[in-house]
């Protein structure tokens, strides 16, 4: 299993469908569960939850930049 294709086609969901980012946030194992369709060690969950949580950050903080930006 490639977790960076996981972490990136679990990212694009969670950034199309704010239902399901909602549901991350609450129960990011139970999430990702049901997105990979199998029951996965905790130690790769982990993983794939932080790896998800990181990029949201990163995209958050980008959007942050670019608006600073804009009023700079």
């Amino acid at each position: 299993m490639d977790l960076k294709e996981k972490i990136e086609a679990i990212l694009e969901e969670v950034k199309k469908n704010p239902n399901l980012k909602e549901d991350f946030e609450k129960e990011p194992v139970k999430v990702i569960e049901k997105f990979v369709g199998v029951d996965l060690p905790d130690d790769v969950v982990e993983k794939i939850i932080d790896g998800v949580k990181a990029k949201i950050t990163v995209d958050k903080m980008s959007k942050f930049a670019g608006a600073l930006k804009d009023l700079l």
